[in-house]
């Protein structure tokens, strides 16, 4: 029998050395910023969004059509995250918790000021701001959170993600409440049909409104601000699952008139995964009670904080989480939303004129922004997806049996969804 040492032994002699050498400097990453904020895009908009696409590590020949899931990490945030990583593990020692040195751990911390600044994307103020993992996070804190009593309502519709109904169907099961869910249109191409199946299923024992902003396998626009306003003269709660939203179109809570509003932000915002934000307006924050208690689990000056009680975390996570704020700022919310939606346009644009493709999505200018879901006649969405990787290393997501769902984000251009239209044309 080999022994544990000599096991051992062989196996660290095979492991392939850790390269020590330096990253790209974060300055050089700070230039190509700023240069990038200063390129002039109507001059030469094919150059710079070219630069754009250079910024990030994904694989020559390989074009990547799945933000809807996860997001690649630009290549700045990248740098930022390791940095932190590298400087945390050599510099440790002179951490006492007190003063000085790196933080190395996170759920103790305020963290004022990346809660401002990604506050201020969405139109919040820091006390007002949480921030959690992922969007599922948020909507446990908000349902776990609410007093809610036996027989109270809760609202969902029937086009919900996990992350957007299990709280609730959960406080059902626990406490009582009557769980409903409104039936969505598909394709959705009228707001007012939403609006309307939505408030056929209130009552006066209707707590809580809890919808999607986006809807994750068809990419609608819901009319969340005509919902939320009719929801306030009724006394309802609402609660808007943006996962799909904060990078992907405009977020402005006041606007929008949300009682409490959650996002992923390692979708459309590009951050690492395992950065979330939860809005819950400083009218109603106070009455959400702590779901995860420690420290400051009773903070009354600083609500937001009081909900981020969830123990040690890493800090390179929120490293990345700051540097992905400072690319988006950099590129400019107007110009980077714009050329989602601009590329959304082009695809379902194409889509329309290819007669076997039915889209499932909205085609309301208003209802659709980066994510399309379609489906091509006599082929599964699982075949067509395998097909467009296979012949043109292209990759969206097959969703169910019959439909693929397709991202498309700042990196891609026309010339790779034309090169997805051209593969689907030839089936």
């Amino acid at each position: 029998m080999t022994s544990r040492r000599n096991f051992l032994g062989k196996v660290t002699t095979s492991l392939p050395l850790i390269s020590l050498t330096p990253l790209p400097s974060l300055e050089s990453g700070r230039d190509a910023l700023t240069d990038l904020s200063r390129l002039d895009s109507t001059e030469s908009e094919e150059e710079y969004w070219k630069m754009v696409r250079n910024m990030f590590s994904l694989k020559k020949g390989q074009t990547y059509f799945n933000n809807g899931t996860l997001g690649p990490v630009p290549d700045f945030t990248l740098n930022r995250m390791i940095d932190d990583m590298r400087t945390n593990a050599v510099y440790g020692a002179e951490t006492d918790y007190k003063s000085e040195g790196p933080q190395l751990l996170t759920g103790y911390f305020e963290y004022k000021e990346l809660r401002q600044k990604v506050g201020k994307i969405i139109n919040a103020d820091y006390p007002e701001m949480v921030l959690t993992q992922n969007a599922t996070f948020g909507m446990n804190l908000v349902a776990n959170g609410l007093d809610l009593k036996k027989g109270d309502e809760i609202i969902n519709t029937d086009q919900e993600h996990g992350g957007g109904f299990g709280a609730w169907r959960l406080l059902a099961k626990r406490k009582g409440c009557v769980y409903k869910m409104a039936e969505m249109p598909v394709p959705a191409n009228d707001p007012q049909e939403i609006i309307d199946s939505i408030f056929s299923q209130v009552t006066k024992k209707t707590r809580v409104i809890a919808i999607p902003h986006i809807i994750s396998v068809y990419g609608v626009v819901m009319p969340v601000k005509q919902i939320c306003e009719e929801a306030r003269k009724l006394g309802i709660f609402t609660v808007l699952d943006g996962a799909q939203c904060v990078g992907q179109v405009a977020v402005d809570v006041k606007d929008i008139g949300c009682d409490a509003y959650y996002s992923s932000l390692h979708k459309w915002l590009l951050a690492p995964a395992g950065n979330g934000i939860l809005y819950i307006n400083k009218d109603v924050i106070p009455d959400i009670w702590t779901t995860m208690a420690s420290y400051q689990w009773d903070n009354q000056e600083d609500h937001g904080f009081r909900l981020m009680q969830s123990g040690t975390g890493n800090t390179s996570v929120l490293a990345g989480l700051d540097a992905s704020i400072d690319f988006y700022n950099s590129i400019g919310p107007e110009k980077w939303l714009s050329r989602i939606r601009f590329l959304g346009d082009y695809l379902r644009d194409g889509l329309k004129g290819i007669e076997k493709v039915t889209i499932h999505s909205s085609t309301h200018p208003d209802m659709c922004a980066g994510i399309t879901t379609y489906s091509l006649e006599g082929i599964s969405g699982p075949d067509l997806q395998r097909t467009l990787w296979e012949r043109e290393r292209l990759q969206p997501r097959s969703v169910g049996e019959e439909m693929v769902r397709h991202s498309v984000h700042i990196y891609n251009n026309e010339e790779e969804i034309d090169r997805a239209l051209s593969v689907m044309r030839s089936l």
